[in-house]
């Protein structure tokens, strides 16, 4: 119905920036839709005064269309690049997701395996529930648990032993696999169970199995690893005097896999590459399957301001949200962390996809995210008629 997705880079600055392959030059069906969206980007963000930010998207194994906005820091000097470096927040959920996946392929972990078995100290107070909790719970936002469990006390620098005992004074609102509980302490717990079974940290299994495979060369985890990046985007905050900069936070960087990856644009290209089928000797078939496969049902989804009048269902994955995009499905996940907003997003029908790194906290994310998947969806529709006509 489609036909074979061709480069086209419209930013002719940014060619020395990206890897040879993934640079070609003729255009492609969705070069007009691209090239409108990077008008978009650039007209929104300069009228809701965000400092600097970035989007790409691709279409197969090519990018389409990659562009940057802005500054590295308000009033600064130093221009946002390919390959400036922001903070990925809860988008970090999707290499969680993955990670844990792979090894669920490779038999090293099991999706029904107890997180006591890996975490022997976690309990809640109906102590049975507890027992119930797998591993595809925590990764399936699952648990049960009341929604952010104790991300207060992570926002409060309180130390993450301390947070796991307080576990112990919670009761569930469901039984584990039945109700959606977004979590980001829970969800990390995961990370005990990777480390274990693999017998290595978990920020080096990541960048041994998914960022060097991907040459993802500036992705990291961690606070200490962005501080040491001289090419990376300060954080913003929204004040009713517009945006401030403000310190990086390292509270959420104990989360590694809910809140700890930090990437580039260049970085995330790869990463969608990937997520579409076309690097199967890093991220296989069945993973891409597992991780998209639709787990618990999401109702708030369908509120959300700028994406209800689209959505018709949504759930959540394993590390990805899975939408239901007027009737065609479309994975996502967002991110959002003091002073950085994150979106990355792709259909596995049209083979394309989408992120944006912010350095400014911005709802017109959201906005832009949204109207581009209500064009490029509208715009396959034109280009399948024409064909059908012909």
């Amino acid at each position: 119905m489609f036909l074979k997705p061709i480069l086209f880079l419209g930013a002719v600055s940014f060619v020395s920036l990206l890897p040879t392959s993934l640079i070609a030059a003729e255009q492609s069906d969705y070069s007009p839709l691209a090239d409108s969206f990077k008008q978009r980007f650039h007209q929104q963000l300069k009228t809701s005064k965000v400092p600097g930010g970035a989007f790409v998207i691709v279409e197969g194994d090519k990018v389409l269309k990659l562009s940057t906005y802005g500054k590295r820091t308000k009033g600064g000097s130093l221009n946002v690049n390919a390959d400036t470096v922001f903070r990925l927040a809860s988008v970090s959920k999707t290499f969680a997701g993955t990670l844990a996946s792979m090894l669920v392929n490779e038999k090293k972990l099991n999706w029904q395996q107890p997180i006591k078995s890996y975490l022997p100290e976690f309990t809640l107070a109906d102590k049975q529930k507890a027992q119930q909790i797998n591993l595809g719970h925590i990764i399936g936002q699952s648990t049960g648990l009341m929604p952010n469990s104790y991300d207060n006390l992570i926002n409060a620098n309180v130390g993450m032993e301390r947070i796991i005992n307080k576990f112990s004074e919670l009761t569930p609102m469901c039984s584990p696999g039945v109700c959606y509980s977004y979590q980001n302490v829970a969800f990390s717990f995961i990370q005990d169970a990777i480390e274990q079974q693999s017998g290595q940290s978990y920020e080096s299994l990541l960048q041994n199995k998914i960022f060097s495979p991907l040459d993802m060369k500036s992705a990291s985890i961690g606070y200490d690893a962005f501080d040491q990046q001289s090419n990376r985007a300060e954080p913003h905050v929204k004040t009713k005097s517009g945006f401030r900069k403000v310190k990086v936070k390292p509270n959420y960087y104990k989360l590694a896999p809910a809140a700890g990856v930090n990437a580039s644009i260049t970085d995330m290209s790869k990463w969608l590459i990937a997520n579409l089928g076309e690097n199967p000797g890093v991220l296989s078939n069945s993973v891409i399957k597992d991780v998209t496969t639709p787990g618990v049902r999401t109702t708030k989804e369908l509120r959300r301001r700028d994406w209800r009048a689209y959505l018709d269902n949504a759930h959540y994955g394993k590390g990805w949200r899975v939408y239901e995009f007027e009737g065609r499905p479309l994975i996502y996940h967002a991110g959002w962390v003091a002073g950085y907003v994150a979106e990355v997003s792709y259909s596995p029908e049209l083979n394309i996809g989408m992120a944006m790194l912010l350095n400014g906290e911005s709802r017109v994310i959201a906005k832009l995210s949204s109207a581009f998947w209500r064009d490029t969806f509208k715009r396959a529709d034109v280009l399948a008629s024409n064909t059908s006509a012909n």
